[in-house]
């Protein structure tokens, strides 16, 4: 299992950006960091489209040093909508960034 550091897997998400704006026509975009229960740790994108902000975030598992290795290549769509639930088991991003 290969860890990285927070600004390594930060710096690899924002690299992503514009093509992601111009492929998926996504309004706007940014970060998605939220920090679990445990060792558990949650980095992604924030994504704008069509007025509908969405959550889409992948796990990590968190080590004594504070570095992060991704836990498994499952992608989770949550959306602001109250009533909407969470879309469970992309296996890459774009498949995520396609159902949004």
């Amino acid at each position: 299992m290969e860890y990285l550091t927070r600004e390594q897997i930060i710096n690899d998400l924002q690299q992503s950006f514009q093509p992601y704006i111009d492929k998926f026509g996504i309004e706007d975009i940014g970060i998605y960091e939220e920090e679990g229960q445990n060792d558990q740790y949650y980095f992604g994108y924030t994504a704008r489209k069509e007025g509908k902000t969405f959550h889409i975030h992948t796990p990590f598992k968190k080590n004594d040093n504070g570095e992060l290795a991704p836990v498994k290549n499952e992608w989770v769509i949550e959306s602001d909508e109250p009533q909407r639930e969470d879309i469970r088991g992309f296996k890459d991003i774009e498949s995520a960034f396609r159902e949004i």
